[in-house]
């Protein structure tokens, strides 16, 4: 199973840069108690892409799971961990 992961954001954004610490360290977890499990993550700049820009720059950072919005602007690392866990579990 694969997990696609992806964090839209921007540079010096202090709430993008909380959600890559929060992500990481609930990612972390998941994948000590989920080895089987793959996960990628890519992040995504809205200044390098002018649809994104027009689409989430009111709501960075933007967390995407298998390409569905999940989180924006404050990551819920529980919430997060629990959506990740109920995939892994499918």
């Amino acid at each position: 199973m694969n997990i696609e992961l992806t964090l839209i954001g921007k540079p010096g954004c202090h709430l993008c840069e909380d959600a890559e610490v929060a992500v990481d360290r609930v990612l972390a977890t998941f994948s000590a108690a989920h080895p089987s499990v793959s996960v990628s993550m890519a992040k995504k700049n809205i200044l390098d892409d002018v649809e994104l820009a027009a689409r989430y720059s009111e709501e960075i950072p933007v967390l995407l799971i298998d390409g569905k919005v999940h989180n924006y602007w404050r990551i819920d690392e529980e919430r997060f961990a629990s959506a990740l866990n109920s995939l892994a579990n499918e």
